[in-house]
């Protein structure tokens, strides 16, 4: 079959090659000179790979772009690229940039990106492709883009019913199903139109099989879903998620409730896409670039986007502040405690990062602040009811984990957080453990006022649904794919900490972003 020619971009219009003459002057007067010469040398490479495995017409480029200060240095770097090919060859290829829309993206991010793409000139050039994935469906980026309800609530679903199997471990609880939402935006990026042919990254090549090689031993301890007809190269890979995907939302969902593409991750890319690296080329760490980064590009480190990582979502400050709920509802510690353990534990994980010790300052003046337990608190209170509906009374439930496990930790929590419930418990454990067919509903299992009160009760507490609190009564605590998923994350540390206000120090695994 005689293969699409593909995208092309002929010689541009005055207006639009005078627009990228200036974005490549204002990009290489913030580069250092060796990072010129590596935008020039990159680009030359980047062309003979192209060209090499036959892209339709001048080639479809794909980055990730999550928002955080690494991937928008990276985007300015493949732009360099492009703009440089288009000046030195008259013709250049097409740069897809694709972002994974979710709850935990407060709007200062949305605000970094367009900053990034106006000071790059993307929006005018035809040669740009600036997309927005929310769930399975692709649209143009735009930064008043109102919140997907569907994606909301996905997400708030997510973080409950997984924090109530880890109890609110940070990085599964916030983590797991967002890295996967992340892998299936890539896919449907790379999938999106005619396809990409390449994917750019950041990761060094025994990074990259380090990678491949964790996904495949992840997916050997789940069922396959693709037999015999798994496709090859990157779509292997991410047929190998797919797998793990399904396997994780059935077992934190529970089965009956796996509905749609939205808990899978799509494999069926273009046979020929293949990952280009800028490893080695460019050091993308922010502050080899500060003046790029914060005066060229407009680049914002908001205190609430800017805790602990990227810049690129709130989640972390979630993280810290769960850590605060859990020394004082679990252990029955003061809150400022458990944040101070998180802060710690956080800014040893940025000085392993490299970050910039003057970020690594900022956040270790923030968490030291003597307001910062009542400030924060605060702040992250207001942002989980805005970007998830949550308030802090479930967060509290989310550390107790008081369904899951038969209702290991129901009498306890019951006692110190629902008193007026804590003499039914018997009518709870009942409720809980009543089964419903595949056509039921809660009216037709508990018609009775007490049951329907009790109901309206529990689901109050929790933020879920009955069905879904009777799941995690079913289902253990810590289930073997996510202990599995979490050995293989570096984004953990053992510390020591007391499991009671004047107990002995024990070792915990800490874990987070």
């Amino acid at each position: 079959m005689k293969q699409s020619a593909g995208p092309t971009h002929p010689a541009p219009g005055a207006g639009v090659a005078a627009l990228r003459a200036r974005s490549l002057d204002g990009l290489l007067g913030h580069l250092t000179p060796s990072d010129r010469e590596a935008v020039r040398r990159s680009a030359h490479a980047l062309r003979r790979l192209l060209r090499d495995q036959n892209a339709r017409g001048t080639g479809t480029v794909l980055v990730a772009y999550g928002g955080g200060k690494d991937s928008s240095y990276t985007v300015a770097f493949v732009r360099g690229m492009q703009l440089f090919a288009a000046q030195r060859y008259g013709e250049t290829f097409t740069l897809r940039a694709a972002t994974n829309w979710h709850a935990g993206m407060p709007r200062a991010v949305m605000e970094n990106i367009d900053r990034v793409y106006e000071a790059l000139g993307m929006y005018a050039d035809p040669a740009c492709e600036l997309l927005l994935v929310e769930g399975s469906h692709v649209r143009p980026f735009a930064v008043d883009i109102p919140r997907s309800p569907q994606v909301t609530a996905r997400n708030r679903t997510d973080i409950l019913m997984t924090g109530h199997r880890t109890r609110a471990d940070a990085r599964p609880t916030f983590c797991n199903a967002c890295n996967l939402s992340m892998a299936r935006a890539f896919g449907i990026a790379a999938a999106h139109g005619e396809g990409a042919d390449l994917i750019i990254t950041g990761d060094s090549p025994d990074e990259q099989r380090a990678y491949t090689a964790w996904i495949s031993q992840l997916a050997r301890k789940v069922p396959r879903h693709h037999g015999q007809g798994r496709p090859a190269g990157f779509g292997q890979v991410l047929g190998a998620l797919d797998d793990v995907a399904r396997a994780y939302y059935a077992d934190i969902h529970g089965p009956r409730e796996l509905r749609g593409p939205d808990h899978g991750v799509p494999s069926q890319v273009p046979s020929h896409l293949r990952f280009f690296s800028v490893y080695g080329g460019t050091a993308y760490d922010a502050g080899s670039h500060w003046d790029l980064l914060t005066r060229h590009l407009g680049f914002v480190f908001d205190d609430l986007a800017f805790s602990f990582t990227e810049s690129d979502c709130a989640n972390p400050a979630l993280m810290a502040h769960l850590r605060g709920l859990k020394a004082q509802y679990l252990f029955h510690r003061d809150y400022r405690e458990g944040l101070d353990e998180y802060a710690a534990f956080a800014l040893k994980l940025m000085r392993r990062k490299e970050f910039p010790q003057p970020l690594i300052d900022t956040m270790a003046a923030r968490y030291a602040a003597p307001e910062a337990h009542t400030v924060l608190r605060a702040r992250v209170n207001a942002f989980a009811a805005e970007a998830y509906g949550l308030d802090e009374r479930q967060l509290v439930c989310m550390v107790h984990s008081p369904f899951t496990a038969a209702g290991a930790a129901l009498r306890p929590y019951l006692r110190s957080q629902a008193p007026r419930l804590a003499e039914h418990e018997a009518a709870v454990r009942h409720l809980l453990s009543a089964q419903t067919t595949e056509n039921s509903t809660t009216e037709d299992t508990e018609d009775t006022a007490d049951g329907t009160r009790l109901t309206a009760d529990l689901e109050e507490l929790s933020g879920l649904r009955l069905k879904q609190l009777r799941t995690l009564y079913g289902s253990d605590l810590h289930p073997s794919l996510v202990q599995h998923i979490l050995r293989g994350d570096p984004h953990k540390e053992r510390i020591r900490t007391r499991h009671t206000p004047d107990g002995p120090e024990v070792d915990e695994t800490l874990s987070g972003r």
